[in-house]
This record gives structure tokens, sequence and C-alpha cells, in this order.
């Protein structure tokens, strides 16, 4: 599916992850600021990049501040960012959840 709009998810809190979808032409770009990237940065991006398979985002710019994130924060603020970048709101794909 191809992104319609940029959409944002996500806080800038402690223990929370801030993620921003938008178009973008080159498979999935990630850009991560985290101060456990070293450590979790691989783990953060793929229970992103599964997110956006199941949705069949092939492109998109990522950009992902996490604060802590645990892995099912993660992947809710990907469902979250995904739906509302494909203008999805209302029409949620229950088989990714």
């Amino acid at each position: 599916m191809e992104i319609k709009q940029t959409a944002m998810a996500g806080t800038l809190e402690s223990s929370d992850l801030q993620i921003v979808l938008s178009q973008g032409t080159k498979g999935i770009e990630f850009d991560l600021t985290s101060d456990v990237a070293k450590q979790f940065g691989n783990d953060i991006k793929a229970t992103i990049k599964s997110v956006l398979d199941a949705y069949d985002i092939e492109n998109a710019s990522v950009k992902v501040v996490d604060k802590g994130a645990l892995t099912p924060v993660i992947k809710a603020r990907a469902i979250t960012a995904a739906q509302r970048a494909l203008d999805l709101k209302d029409q949620p794909n229950w088989e990714v959840l």
C-alpha cells in the first residue's frame, strides 16, 4: 500500500516512542534516535518493519525517537502511525492486531 499522508504516533515521554511515517521511494528507510540503539536498535526496527509488512507498506521514511519503549508499545505506535498514514483510522486491520 502507498502512504497517503505523513502520520505521527506516540510521545517523547519516558518509556514511550514517537514514530513519524512519510512517503518513501527506496524501500523502508529508518532514522532512529535512541539512547539504547546499540543494544536494541535492530529489535526496534524489526518490530516496526513487521507492522509495515503486515500493512504491505514497501516504501516509507520512518523517523523514530525512542525513550525506552517496550516492544508492545513500539508495535502499538507503529500500528497507529500506519493506519493514520494509510487513512484507515476507521477501518482497522484486525489481523495485524
